[in-house]
């Protein structure tokens, strides 16, 4: 091998190593900044046991117009935000109707016993204390996201005056 090949074989042999090098440093640099802008959107903080396939999609629809009966992007109700996550998610199908998830898909659980991914019901409409006609999932540190009607998709608090009112209870889905 001639001098001049053995130097531009050094060459391109350390123009590969650079690149993978730096591309390996940016692609990390990427996906923590994506993190971050994740739980930014959310108003959360990261742990390194939460799902982050489920708070990369719930923070994509945040901001998402309410429209009732809405099933898009472009508007939304809360029981598809919460069919559309769960089943980019979790790989299931649950029922399109607030009510209908909690007594067909879900297994009641206790507010203490909240986790990650747990569904929480709500009476908005006016109607009786256990008439289900919200739903939200459960995120962390009292924290659900969901479709509100006059604010689109946000991420509140259950000890909210509001939510500890409408409070119905707790589901996990089965």
């Amino acid at each position: 091998m001639s001098i001049q090949k053995l130097i531009q074989f050094r060459y391109l042999l350390l123009c590969i190593l650079a690149f993978l090098f730096f591309s390996c440093s940016t692609s990390r640099y990427v996906e923590k900044r994506q993190g971050n802008e994740v739980y930014g959107a959310l108003g959360l903080n990261k742990d390194r046991t939460d799902n982050s396939e489920l708070y990369k999609e719930a923070s994509s629809w945040i901001r998402t117009q309410h429209k009732d009966g809405g099933s898009s992007r472009n508007g939304t109700d809360c029981s598809f935000l919460v069919y559309s996550i769960y089943k980019a998610v979790y790989h299931k199908t649950l029922e399109r109707n607030s009510a209908d998830m909690m007594h067909k898909n879900c297994k009641k659980i206790s507010k203490k016993k909240l986790r990650e991914g747990n569904l929480v019901f709500f009476s908005t409409s006016g109607r009786s204390g256990s008439h289900i006609s919200h739903v939200g999932i459960y995120l962390k540190d009292n924290k659900f996201v969901h479709a509100s009607t006059s604010k689109g998709v946000i991420v509140s608090d259950l000890d909210e005056d509001y939510y500890r009112k409408v409070w119905v209870c707790a589901g996990r889905v089965k």
